[in-house]
């Protein structure tokens, strides 16, 4: 029997209590204005509300702030702030990214004056990222970046991700740990699980391969979303058996999807280079899975460093979201946005599709294609798009469709590619593709069943 190692009383309360805070916020599905959220959705959005109008002007001066430091920390390499590890890693970044926090910068400021070519700043392409969507990620990074640690560093990843390896290992070959990155998406919203997965990865609990995976399979969207795009297809009647459909969908994607290339190609090792070991998730012999997981957290616990490290790692996570992505999403979600509004090119890219929907015996199967590929450039656009078809069963369809693709440039695209997570926008749009094939059949299966 291995020797047992006395826990004092304080530290398990170090794990016991932030533990129980973050989940309180992060995973407790609560009824707020007859929708069902969690409590860290409650307080973004209630920030939201507080700041109004002011919202645009602050994530505006955010992004071009962001891009004149970039451009400075470039052109003339100031020491002070290459000397400050942190600010140099946020400001020292390849000259792609600086030319996209540029173009960035660019959009968003004749976007928010309302000058400039129409294609940038109207409704559906820079006004749509800047007044819908900007304010909105803000407001959540701000509190999610800072309470983060409470979930991270305090010893409930552990517990869980003992307790949670039986399932997720043999069914998805991905830690036990990564099942709450799906809970927190789910519940909340996919850009707290990708800025959970994302700072996993840095911090060598997931491998590359992992952190691709989970980006771009587990970052769910979230039930407060799901009820909107149902609603916008004048399908709220169906509710639940719509969400139950994704659910399906989702897991058979989870199961498929990781196995093809590209995400299948990618290394077993951590973001150090370094290859997984095999023992991570081993538990000693002569030991039950909760106490192994339970002596994992307590480790954790008495090693944290205390409330000021914990709120110091929580503001570098607020200022890395949002000077690092914020102007990302900018930049790549308008262009997806002018492509999808202004070109004919995912018209051209769903015709593939027709032949697969009448396969499936879908009605309005031409319509039905012009809305498949568009979901990439913004998840939205498929459900506006669809509320013009005659037939429930096709907007059933498409708007099960759209929510099950995952990957939209205006967001979780965007935040992807401006993570540490380590893919690019080709492999983004291949799994997109992937997806599709394999969620189609699933939705259009449970379709008939149901009409």
């Amino acid at each position: 029997m291995a020797e047992k190692h006395p826990h004092n009383i304080k530290t398990f309360l170090t794990f016991l209590i932030p533990s129980l805070i973050g989940l309180l916020l992060f995973m407790t599905p609560i009824s707020y204005q007859d929708a069902i959220t969690i409590p860290i959705a409650i307080v973004s959005k209630g920030l939201q509300n507080l700041l109004g109008d002011a919202a645009t002007a602050i994530v505006t001066s955010i992004v071009v702030i962001t891009a004149i430091a970039t451009l400075v920390c470039k052109l003339f390499k100031p020491r002070a702030l290459l000397q400050h590890h942190f600010l140099h890693s946020l400001l020292n970044v390849s000259l792609m990214w600086a030319i996209v926090r540029v173009v960035g910068a660019v959009f968003i400021v004749l976007t928010y004056a309302g000058i400039g070519p129409e294609a940038i700043n109207s409704a559906n392409t820079g006004a749509l990222v800047l007044n819908d969507l900007l304010p909105v990620l803000f407001c959540v990074f701000i509190f999610a970046g800072m309470l983060l640690p409470l979930l991270l560093n305090f010893g409930l990843l552990e517990l869980f991700g003992t307790l949670l390896t039986k399932i997720m290992r043999p069914v998805f070959n991905l830690p036990g740990r990564s099942a709450i990155d799906c809970m927190a998406s789910w519940l909340g919203d996919g850009s707290v699980g990708i800025l959970m997965t994302s700072k996993q990865y840095e911090s060598r609990f997931y491998t590359q391969r992992e952190a691709a995976v989970i980006g771009t399979t587990f970052s769910a969207v979230s039930i407060t979303f799901s009820l909107v795009v149902i609603s916008q297809v004048k399908l709220e009647h169906l509710f639940v058996p719509f969400y139950l459909t994704v659910c399906l969908a989702g897991i058979v994607a989870a199961i498929v999807v990781p196995k093809l290339p590209p995400l299948s190609w990618k290394k077993d090792h951590y973001i150090d280079d370094t290859p997984r070991h095999p023992d991570d998730e081993v538990i000693p012999k002569g030991k039950g899975v909760f106490a192994w997981g339970f002596e994992q957290a307590m480790t954790k616990a008495e090693k944290s460093e205390g409330i000021v490290h914990t709120l110091k790692d929580g503001l570098k996570n607020v200022i890395d979201m949002i000077f690092g992505v914020i102007p990302i999403v900018m930049a790549i979600g308008t262009v997806a946005l002018m492509i999808a509004e202004y070109t004919p090119i995912f018209n051209y890219l769903g015709m593939p599709f027709i032949p697969l929907l009448e396969l499936l015996q879908v009605p309005e199967a031409t319509e039905a294609s012009k809305t498949i590929v568009v979901g990439f450039a913004d998840m939205f656009i498929p459900s506006i798009l669809a509320s013009s078809i005659e037939s429930d069963m096709t907007r059933f369809i498409i708007a099960a469709m759209s929510v099950t693709q995952l990957i939209y440039m205006s967001e979780v695209g965007a935040l992807l590619i401006g993570s540490k997570i380590p893919v690019n926008i080709v492999e983004l749009f291949v799994v997109f593709i992937l997806r599709t094939l394999v969620t189609l059949p699933v939705i259009a299966g449970v379709a008939h069943l149901i009409f």
